[in-house]
């Protein structure tokens, strides 16, 4: 039997029935899990396709709007999807008409499920529990809108590998122990435990981070709803914090702190303050900090891993060889450099010198993590739909772990921030391979690039 988030079983439906020539109000789709069938046309049994059925139409972008709005909790989500399918193999633009009304629907419910999606892993909290055996174990209570539990599974599988947890929600629970992840069905509050001693510490771990100068309580209700806070242990200090807001803000201009621990709140004065950056080693080398650049509310952020000599030069990022083969794979795959915010993980050229050569050095585990504090800054002010990531020290950057490109490229990685990191080899990697080596590694680098640009495509609102 399917499930309320089975969107292959209903595609692979859907598609024999475009094919049988069964038009849409001569179908009747019900919602998963209850009683009947997904599908009901007068017969227990799909229809078989008429001979010479043609192939079933659909664009990428139905295709990728259509895998979310699959699991929106809206009762009509297959019928509306089965009429745009319909609608599509006579007109195969129809996604491309904003106007239309079918279509603002099903974008509509796109956008829900994906801010749902955000919500999940922004506002999942933990509590530590023991088990029979005295192990520890964490359990959770979320309270998703739509089903989308099962399909996060593998954020928190990614994110939380090395604990034994639960994810308990009125819609299916998660349980994962280490190696296999295991579901169950829907659970109540009361199931979830209440509290634990650690949840103190995050008291303060958050009343320590509330900066009263950055405050916008408008916009801290639009990201963090009042219906999540009865789950999170930091939320009730929220009331207490605003309330002395004014104060403390007074307090630390008098004392002058803000200026050394508030993160800049502009892309100009990030790039003052990491020209005076000295955190690592890097930053105490003859060298100039290299600030990203492209528009500051770019939909594509693409991080390298730090300047070369050419950038550290130049002032500018992505200037020199690697920048050339980057630059020529975008021009032939026709997605605009221009329109991307162009940056790099660690913003200080590293290097050693060699008579009158700098030769070039990877950044370290920490001086990566230590820079992160600067990237982090740039993304929270351009907020990106996607970032790009080139090479590994990008994605440990992005993800604050050790990445591989070969199994991470071609999959996006869902951010807490709600964006997606898409992961790829670092152009300069391309320059140090020759022959038939360095023909299949473009390649791939050109694959890459071009499903950045269709999944840009696919979330252009």
């Amino acid at each position: 039997m399917p499930e309320p988030d089975d969107f292959a079983f209903w595609r692979d439906a859907a598609r024999q029935l475009v094919q049988a020539r069964i038009a849409p109000d001569q179908v009747a789709w019900s919602e998963p899990g209850s009683s009947g069938s997904l599908f009901a046309i007068g017969s227990t049994e799909l229809p078989s396709p008429l001979p010479g059925a043609a192939v079933v139409k659909a664009s990428k972008r139905f295709q990728s709007l259509a895998r979310n709005a699959a699991v929106h909790s809206d009762p009509e989500r297959f019928a509306l999807l089965y009429e745009m399918l319909w609608r599509l193999q006579g007109n195969s633009r129809l996604m491309e008409d904003k106007a239309d009304p079918l279509v603002r629907r099903i974008e509509e419910m796109d956008k829900a499920v994906r801010r749902d999606a955000h919500k999940m892993h922004a506002f999942v909290r933990f509590r530590k529990v023991s088990d029979e055996d005295a192990n520890d174990h964490y359990v959770a209570w979320f309270e998703p809108d739509h089903h989308i539990v099962r399909r996060e599974a593998g954020f928190f599988v990614r994110r939380f590998a090395n604990m034994h947890w639960s994810i308990l929600t009125p819609r299916g629970c998660l349980h994962w122990d280490g190696e296999t992840l295991r579901e169950s069905g829907p659970a109540q509050k009361a199931d979830a435990p209440q509290g634990d001693p650690a949840e103190d510490l995050w008291r303060s771990y958050y009343a320590s981070i509330f900066n009263p100068a950055r405050l916008k309580i408008g916009a801290m209700l639009k990201e963090m709803p009042r219906k999540y806070w009865k789950n999170m242990p930091e939320a009730e200090l929220i009331p207490q914090l605003i309330a002395g807001a004014q104060k403390r803000e007074s307090q630390m201009v008098d004392a002058g702190s803000m200026v050394a621990e508030d993160r800049p709140e502009s892309l100009e004065a990030i790039e003052r303050a990491i020209s005076a950056c000295s955190r690592c080693p890097i930053g105490d080398l003859d060298n100039k900090a290299v600030m990203g650049e492209g528009p500051p509310d770019a939909r594509l952020m693409i991080v390298g891993e730090q300047p070369g000599d050419v950038e550290d030069q130049q002032g500018r990022p992505f200037v020199g060889p690697a920048g050339q083969v980057l630059n020529a794979a975008l021009e032939k795959i026709g997605l605009d450099r221009e329109v991307a915010f162009v940056t790099n993980a660690v913003k200080h050229f590293k290097y050693q010198q060699r008579g009158k050569r700098r030769i070039h050095q990877s950044p370290n585990a920490k001086e990566i993590d230590l820079c992160r504090w600067w990237h982090e800054a740039e993304r929270e002010i351009v907020k990106p739909d996607i970032v790009l990531a080139l090479g590994a020290s990008a994605g440990r950057a992005m993800l604050g772990r050790t990445v591989s490109i070969s199994r991470q490229r071609g999959e996006p990685i869902a951010l807490d921030d709600g964006s997606e990191l898409w992961i790829t080899a670092h152009p300069s990697y391309l320059l140090r391979l020759d022959g038939e080596a360095r023909e299949k590694q473009v390649q791939l680098f050109e694959q890459d690039l071009r499903s950045v640009k269709e999944r840009l495509a696919a979330l252009a609102d």
